[in-house]
């Protein structure tokens, strides 16, 4: 078992790693610490040719609350941690720099969990809000309690959705503009009937439940796993997947460049709750 700041990295039978997010008193909520805690245990995790399943899991009453909004003492994308991206730019001014960061943190990174060669399996329980869902969409399969939430409310920051933005593959093009629209939450039972949740079990048996689900899978051979989890994933990318996520991102971004002319800020305030609330000097940061 390694040691992380932000995460735990378990291993409860040898061919299954359970990585839990763990920031219980912040609700999981994702910050740069947590975000390379994760990927390093990932890439450790898939190097290990022993395991065959990864689970992702979260400690507290929440999966995840989301992006960490507020300010950190390691937040400076490619200074505090070194990059796993291409693009670089972190300290150019204005939209450059943020391009790049939210290329490097976000988009980038995300993209690269669901490429990685294992099945992932996301273990969901309470609220799975914005960022969370990334986290989630980010894995194979996803296994939520009953009590589980799904919200993305960033229009209400004057934002189109979160930076992975796969709400018309995960929950169709109808509901994926209602519950952008409306910023409504979704139930665990409603993910389900749409697709984008393959179980959903009562609270108190969600690890045995996903544990049985990791058993099974890694019963099946490693090679075969790895195959089937590509021909999936470029099945999708065929689809044009890869390049709908791209346009968005830009679109994302050009909704920051409206906001900061419009507020000052790179979101519109009255979205924000009051805990993360910031001055607009404090909000380029």
């Amino acid at each position: 078992m390694s040691s992380f700041e932000t995460i735990l990295v378990e291993r409860p039978e040898p061919a299954i790693v359970r990585i839990v997010m763990n920031r219980p008193d912040a609700r999981n909520a994702q910050n740069l610490q947590m975000t390379y805690d994760l990927n390093t245990a990932f890439d450790a995790a898939v190097q290990d040719d022993t395991v065959k399943v990864i689970i992702l899991a979260g400690n507290g009453p929440h999966f995840s609350s989301g992006h960490d909004l507020r300010p950190g003492g390691k937040n400076a994308a490619g200074v505090d941690f070194p990059p796993i991206g291409n693009w670089g730019g972190f300290a150019e001014p204005n939209a450059h720099g943020r391009f790049a960061r939210e290329q490097e943190i976000y988009l980038q990174i995300t993209r690269r969990w669901r490429n990685l060669a294992k099945p992932m399996i996301a273990e969901v329980h309470g609220k799975c809000i914005a960022g969370g869902l990334m986290l989630a969409w980010a894995c194979d399969l996803i296994v939520a309690s009953d009590d589980a939430q799904f919200c993305d409310p960033v229009v209400t920051m004057g934002v189109c959705g979160v930076e992975w933005f796969v709400h018309p593959w995960e929950l169709g093009p109808r509901k994926a503009k209602e519950f952008l629209f409306t910023a409504d939450s979704w139930s665990a039972q409603e993910a389900h009937q749409l697709g984008m949740v393959n179980r959903v079990v009562p609270r108190t048996e969600l690890s045995a439940s996903v544990m049985e689900l990791a058993r099974r899978i890694a019963s099946k051979p490693s090679f075969a796993l790895k195959l089937t989890k590509e021909a999936v994933n470029r099945s999708v990318d065929v689809m044009g997947q890869p390049a709908a996520i791209d346009q968005a991102f830009a679109l994302h971004q050009l909704c920051h460049a409206h906001n900061l002319q419009e507020f000052g800020m790179v979101v519109d305030p009255s979205g924000l709750h009051p805990s993360v609330r910031k001055p607009p000097a404090a909000a380029e940061q």
